[in-house]
């Protein structure tokens, strides 16, 4: 295949540029907050003895 050029990606190679969308790095920020919000109610019930709605409150 001769005569055809890469195209230049449609994706910037920056790490820290600003990207939208279902991105790797979006998805991996998406799964550690989830990790630390599990974490911090299992804390929660763990330590005051009651369930997360019930320690603010609402039930």
């Amino acid at each position: 295949m001769t005569g055809f050029k890469n195209p230049a990606p449609t994706v910037s190679e920056d790490p820290n540029a600003v990207r939208f969308g279902f991105t790797p790095q979006s998805e991996n920020w998406n799964g550690r907050l989830a990790m630390i919000g599990f974490l911090s109610a299992i804390l929660i019930e763990a330590f005051s003895g009651q369930g997360l709605l019930h320690f603010w409150g609402i039930l």
